[in-house]
Parts: C-alpha cells; sequence; structure tokens
C-alpha cells in the first residue's frame, strides 16, 4: 500500500490562517511558517512572549508495572530517577548508537507519557512498539491531544490568573496537572527556546476554548503568533538540536555532545555497548557550534575546511536575530572541536571565515533552571 500523502491539520489551523500566516507542509501537517516575520516573531519570543502551536508533535502513553524499567532499555537518559512531576530529555538509540530519535519522558503517579518529533511519530511508535514487554501497554494519543507552547520573559505573568498558582512556581522541566480555560491540562515548564515558558498539553476537544483564552490572556502583554521559522532560529542560537539535520539515525549521542544524558551506570539499555565502546576508544567526530564574520549564513550540507581539507559537514546555519551575525552547527573531526579553532565554510566556491564557538550562542535566555 502506497504511504498517505494527505496532509494533516491541527486544530488550530483556522486560526494561522485567519491570521495570515504562510501555511506549509511539514512532518505532514500544514502548519505556520511565519506570520509577520521570522525576526519579529523570533524577538518577540526573546523579548516578550510568543505562542507557538506545536500539536504536530507526538505523543505516547506508556502504563504498567514495567513501565520505568521498559522506558530504561529504549532510551539512554535515567528514567528510573524520575520524580512524579518530572521530565527529562532523552535521545532514544538503535543497537548501533544511532539515535532514533530525541523525546521527551514525563512521569506522573500511574503512566508516562513519551512526547516524540512529528516527523519520527510512526518511525518511534513501531521501534518502541517492538520493544514492548508483556505487561506494559503503549498507546498512541497524538491525534486527540493538542499542544501549545507560551515562552517568553512575559509568559508566567500572561498564566498567572489562568493557572494554579502552583503552576507558576514549578521548576525548569517540572509539571502538573491542574485546570487551564476550563480544560484538565498538562502544565509543563518545558520549552525549545532558551527563554522561560510552559508547554500546555490537553484534548482536542478544548482546542477552541484554549486558544481563545491564551489569546485574550496574551494581547495585553502585547502576545505575538511564532511560526516555524524563528522557532529554528531560537533553537539554534541555543545550540538545541534539531532531529534530521544535527542528530539522526547514523550520529550518537556521544557525537551530538549529548553525553549528558547517556546514563550508563544505570545498566542496560539499546545502543550501550557500542557508546561504551565509543567513550573508551575516543570519538571521530564531534559537533561544535560556530560563528561567522559578515552576513553569509551557513547551510546544511556546506563542506567545513581547515587548511583546504575537508573536515567535516554542517548541519544547521541562519543569521541569530538576537547576537546579529551568522552562527551554525556541524560535524567536525575532533582535532578541529575545540573552541577557537579556525573553520572555513565552503559556500560554492567561497570559503567563509568560522571560528569554533562555546554552546549556547544565546545566553541571556530567561529560562527558570
Amino acid at each position: 500500500m502506497e504511504p498517505s500523502t494527505v496532509v494533516r491539520r491541527t486544530p488550530f489551523y483556522d486560526y494561522h490562517r485567519d491570521a495570515g500566516a504562510r501555511l506549509v507542509d511539514f512532518a505532514g501537517f500544514e502548519m505556520p511558517v511565519r506570520y509577520t516575520g521570522d525576526v519579529r516573531e523570533h524577538l518577540a519570543v526573546r523579548n516578550g512572549v510568543g505562542l507557538f502551536d506545536i500539536t504536530h508533535m507526538g505523543e505516547f502513553e506508556v502504563r504498567g508495572e514495567g513501565a520505568q524499567a521498559y522506558l530504561d532499555q529504549v532510551v539512554t537518559n535515567h528514567v528510573g530517577g524520575l520524580a512524579v512531576g518530572q521530565a527529562l530529555y532523552s535521545p532514544m538509540c538503535r543497537p548501533d548508537g544511532g539515535i532514533v530519535d530525541d523525546l521527551l519522558v514525563y512521569r506522573y503517579a500511574d503512566h508516562y507519557m513519551v512526547v516524540v518529533n512529528a516527523s519520527n511519530m510512526a518511525k518511534d511508535f513501531a521501534w518502541m512498539e517492538s520493544q514492548c514487554p508483556t505487561g506494559v501497554t503503549l498507546g498512541d494519543r497524538s491525534a486527540e491531544t493538542a499542544l501549545l507552547a507560551i515562552q517568553g520573559p512575559k509568559a508566567a505573568e500572561m498564566l498567572r490568573p489562568h493557572v494554579p498558582a502552583e503552576a507558576l512556581e514549578l521548576g525548569y522541566y517540572r509539571f502538573m496537572t491542574g485546570t487551564l480555560f476550563g480544560a484538565p491540562a498538562t502544565i509543563s515548564r518545558t520549552g525549545y527556546t532558551g527563554e522561560d515558558g510552559f508547554e500546555l498539553y490537553f484534548d482536542v476537544k478544548y482546542a477552541q476554548a484554549v486558544w481563545k483564552g491564551v489569546m485574550a490572556a496574551g494581547t495585553p502583554l502585547g502576545l505575538e503568533l511564532i511560526g516555524l521559522g524563528a522557532r529554528d532560529t531560537l533553537r539554534l542560537e541555543m545550540g538545541y538540536m534539531l532531529y534530521g539535520n544535527d542528530i539522526d539515525d547514523v550520529t550518537t549521542p556521544l557525537e551530538a555532545g549529548l553525553g549528558w544524558t547517556v546514563k550508563l551506570q544505570k545498566g542496560d539499555f539499546t545502543g550501550r555497548d557500542v557508546l561504551v565502546k565509543q567513550k573508551a576508544e575516543g570519538l571521530k567526530k564531534k559537533l561544535v557550534g560556530f560563528t561567522l564574520e559578515g552576513r553569509r549564513v551557513p547551510r546544511h550540507g556546506m563542506a567545513i575546511h581547515v587548511g583546504g581539507k575537508v573536515v567535516g559537514v554542517v548541519t544547521s546555519g541562519t543569521f541569530s536575530p538576537s547576537l546579529e551575525r551568522p552562527i551554525g552547527m556541524g560535524y567536525v573531526e575532533v582535532a578541529h572541536a575545540a573552541t577557537g579553532t579556525a573553520l572555513e565554510i565552503m559556500a560554492g566556491g567561497t570559503a567563509l571565515p568560522a571560528r569554533v564557538t562555546a554552546r549556547p550562542f544565546y545566553t541571556r535566555g530567561s529560562h527558570k533552571s
């Protein structure tokens, strides 16, 4: 059977269209890439507050007595260390150490929620299902779950009258359940922008009520709608990964600089043996950040040279609205990965001078630590 080519829409599609968004096919969904302009939207999140529709993300529910042990087998981070009301970020690897996806795991009192990238939903579910033991149930709740992100230094002020008081005291990567504009919701102090903010999960049947409530609460504070364009520049300023660009099934968490998510001491998990060996023998390549002079932007796939020799490849690049200079990430041979190393990014026949730079590039974010 041929795969479906039908483009899906989130329950907020009509609001995006009415707001004049430019809509594109992203991971099988018709999504807003921009409303008023990437730079304006980006700076609205850095300086005020922005609203993202990220309902295209996938949500899986894991239940059963062996749920924690099962999740600790399929992801590299330590699920067993989570308290109720805590979330963690983790890669999920293949036996060869390649990354299937990067995801979030939420621990509730009686189950777990796994949040995956939209482009990987079907692949991830099949992968997790293939390893799911008897006594553990894995359910796909993506179609019934709406997800909005409110990000920016004014996010808490905006939600203050509309969520339980405890939600405003949550630490980073903590969450609770409560009422949000009349909807039962998971209120999570998470995000992918480097700013303070919340990610809000609720049943799609409440989509209209929640959207209207959020817009009414945010308008007095200058709430802006944010598209995929600004979402990408915001995450890149923080040095955050984009699956399919910076990490994929032929890169490992150690090569990507995600060693802090690889908990070898927790016991066996898929890909552990390869990662143990890689750590012992040393890396051949490493993901680095770099900055460029001028205004030419590095693009995915451009070669990285040192002394006329190819030493790596660009995975992500943009012009940073906050720093007003080009930034990027890419894999280079470890001999050229030290901060301060001079690189050349090959834009056609032009060599663009660059320098390895510590991440995050942007260090003034408001997120709660």
